[in-house]
This record gives structure tokens, sequence and C-alpha cells, in this order.
């Protein structure tokens, strides 16, 4: 493994605009150690080897000329296959998307781009990302580095993957329940998943086709803290095509003073009960956080028991009319998606008195939060969990759940390990838009609990 895939996009960044390395010497080292892994992890599934050579060709090129294209010149990354790429494969993980090429690339894609960044390939996912488990009928299983015969979560699996595995300076991934904030709990790696309206959907599998979309927030995944607040604000902001997109001022994490924070903790939240280690993990992280100042409070959420009822009354509350829809529109006949046939159409009454419901959890837990400014949690109620396994304990999610909910913005950043040697993530909270506090607890955290450590692959 060549040494400065251990390096963080932002050193990396910083490398090649200084000319300690080049761009083509990065996307090589990069590339080799997809082909030394992937065998064992299926977590790329589409790899742009001569285009991406071409492009650090051009980067290294204009380097020499002076010419930076933006803040990720030279930065190879990886993007999960929920994603449209011109040119490229661009499944969503069901059969009837199998061959097809985007004639343009999603929102996103295209400002990293723009930002200088060179894209190595496709990341797997759960079809048409819907499962807590990566798996589909095209690519087939992606599994955990730390442990092989365990899941490494999902939707955005093969993205957490491949980052851990030092494949890939930086992924993006989405999150519709949890769907980047498990797989990096499960691999060990950091994320956010920003508040709801600020990062464009378009040209995501599922985008912007209704009320309950606004739980679908597409997010970084990165084995640093540093990369996130990188990263983040090159993809964040309208496009002029998402209508839910708000224009609001991204802050710097740099310039948040933790010592005024006021953190309400819980490492259960009533719904299901967490493993005794991952306990352990989020009130060592509390206390850390309390020996440096910051004023913390044991309290759960009001209200937030309700999360895992609210979160599946919702997602079935069109019969799986809108999932049934998106099968239609990519010809997809076999598909992996066995619980659409218990999603029970509700009459307009019934919707009615559930978006009221909705709309009450809300304002409950926003009430609740007006005391503090982060709320501190498990990711889940337990570590990556043996393939096959995730749909014993759904309520298990429930953690995740409650802030596609809210729409408020969520950190993980690995806290701890397990006896047998797995990841456990904390999550971090803020107020809706303060993407910036959640990244600087987060990044407080990732140093005194020591952050990202390899996977042993």
């Amino acid at each position: 493994m060549h040494p400065i895939i251990n390096l963080s996009a932002t050193a990396l960044a910083k490398a090649i605009r200084n000319k300690d390395v080049s761009a083509t010497e990065v996307v090589d080292a990069y590339l080799n150690r997809i082909k030394e892994v992937n065998p064992n992890l299926n977590a790329v599934v589409q790899l742009s080897e001569q285009t991406a050579h071409d492009q650090a060709a051009k980067a290294d090129a204009a380097l020499a000329s002076g010419d930076i294209s933006g803040p990720l010149h030279g930065v190879p990354f990886t993007i999960k296959d929920s994603f449209d790429t011109a040119g490229l494969i661009s499944t969503g993980g069901t059969k009837g998307r199998a061959n097809f090429v985007p004639s343009k690339d999603a929102s996103i894609v295209s400002r990293l781009r723009a930002a200088g960044a060179i894209l190595l390939g496709k990341t797997n996912t759960s079809e048409l990302t819907l499962s807590y488990e990566t798996n589909n009928l095209i690519y087939g299983q992606t599994n955990n580095p730390y442990d092989l015969s365990r899941s490494p979560g999902g939707s955005s699996g093969g993205p957490a993957a491949i980052v851990a595995a030092c494949g890939s300076a930086f992924d993006i991934g989405s999150d519709y329940g949890g769907s980047l904030r498990y797989p990096s709990h499960c691999c060990g790696i950091a994320t956010i998943k920003p508040t709801s309206g600020r990062v464009p959907r378009t040209g995501h599998i599922l985008s912007f086709g209704g009320v309950l979309d606004s739980f679908q927030q597409m997010g970084p995944m990165a084995r640093f803290v540093d990369d996130l607040s990188l990263v983040l604000p090159i993809i964040a902001g309208p496009d002029d095509i998402d209508p839910g997109i708000v224009p609001m001022v991204l802050a710097d994490p740099k310039k948040v003073n933790l010592k005024s924070l006021r953190v309400a903790f819980h490492a259960d939240n009533g719904i299901i009960a967490p493993s005794s280690e991952t306990d352990k993990v989020v009130r060592q992280a509390a206390a850390l956080l309390g020996d440096a100042g910051l004023i913390i409070t044991e309290i759960r959420p009001t209200g937030i028991e309700q999360s895992y009822d609210l979160m599946i009354a919702l997602l079935s509350s069109d019969g799986g009319v809108s999932i049934r829809r998106l099968l239609q529109d990519a010809a997809t006949k076999a598909h992996t998606l066995p619980w659409l046939g218990l999603a029970k159409p509700m009459d307009a009454t019934q919707f009615d008195t559930l978006m009221m419901t909705w709309c009450r959890f809300r304002s409950t837990l926003l009430s609740f939060f007006k005391d503090y400014d982060v709320i501190l949690s498990p990711v889940n109620a337990f570590p990556a969990m043996p393939h096959g396994s995730l749909n014993a304990d759904l309520e298990a999610f429930s953690y995740t759940m409650t802030y596609n909910l809210t729409g408020w913005p969520a950190a993980v950043v690995r806290g701890g390990t397990s006896p047998n040697g797995l990841p456990i993530g904390v999550q971090i909270v803020a107020h809706p838009w303060r993407e910036d506090v959640a990244l600087a607890v987060a990044e407080f955290l990732e140093k005194a609990l020591g952050g990202f450590q390899p996977a042993p692959i």
C-alpha cells in the first residue's frame, strides 16, 4: 500500500498544489489500492481508470502552467452508484438500469469535477438506496473491511467500505434513514448528513419527487472530519433545479467556540437499548466533552420514542406507489424490495392525521432543542451485524431515523471499538443549518478518541 493514500483529502490537495506529489501518482496509488482490496470487498462496481489517468495528466499539466482548477485539484474520489455520472453506467442498484449511461452528471458530481476532483469510479448501493444492507441483483453483496462476514451497512455501504480500506480519498453518499451515518459507523469513518435543503439532489435515483423526499440528504464520507469540512461547501447550495434547496450560509467549524456549547446526551432512545459497548462509547464521548468545558446533561429528547413507528408509517403511507413508480420507470421487474408487499395505502383522513403527527413531532423536538446546542447519541444500537441479519432488529436504526424526520444536520465519527474489533461511531446532532457546530464537535471527538483506525485488509 502506497503511503500517500493514508493522507487526508485535505493534505493530499495541499501536497498536489505544492508539487510534493503529482495527481498522476496519487491516482495510480488509489487505483492500485482498489485493485488490491476490491476482490474481497466488492465495493467499487464501475472503474473509470483511463479517464482518471487522462484527467490526472491534465491536472498535472495545468499545475505546471500555474493553473489550479479548485480546492480539490487532482484529488481522487469515488461516488455512490445512486448518482448520475455522464458517460459511466449508473444503475441505482436496480436491474432495469443495469446498462443505463446518463448524458450528464448529477449536480454534486459536476461541482466536484469543477473543483478539480478526479472520479475513480462508482461504489455499490442497495437497490434504490432502500436497504440497510448493501446488496443488489446487479453487483451483489459488499463486505465490511473490518470483518468480511459482516455488512458495511447500507445503503452507502460501497462508499464506506472503500473509504475505510483507503481505496478512495472521499466518497459522496445519500441518507434516507441513516444511509450515510450507519455505514460510516459500521466502517469506522466520518460523515455528515446536512440539514434538509442544504445539498441538491438533482441527478440522484431518489431526487425530489414528493413530500417525503425531505428525508433524503446527500453528504460526504471520509476518513477524517477535516475532509467533510473541505467537501461540504463545494457540493452545497442551490443548483436552480432542486426546488427544496435553501441558500443558507455555511459557517466555518473552525470558528465555533466549543466551550460555549450545551450538550444533551443519551445512550438509550427508549425504543431499543444499545449494546453495552455502544453505551460505553457514548458515555466516554460525553465525559470527554465535559472535561473540555462543555456543559453536559444526560437527557433524552422529548418525544423521541415515537421515531421508529412514525418513520415506518410515513414510508409506507402511499402503499409503495412511489417506489413502484421508480421500478417501473427503470423497467425493473425482479427486485430486492419484498417489503413493498407489506405497505398499506392510507385514505386522505389517515394521511392528514399522519402529516399532523409528523409536524407535532418535529415541533416537540425543536422545543426541546432550544435549551441545547448539540445532541450526542449512538448511531445504532449495535456494531456492524452479520450479512443477512439486519432486518431482525430494524428498531436499531431508529437512532438515525429521528434526524431524517427532523431534517437536522447529524455528523458521525468513530468513538471506539467493540471487543471483536468492530468500529463504533457516535452521532453528533446540531440545530438546523449549524453543520459547523456538528463538525466542530466531531473534530474534537476525533482527536480525543483516536478517530479512524486502518481496516485489517
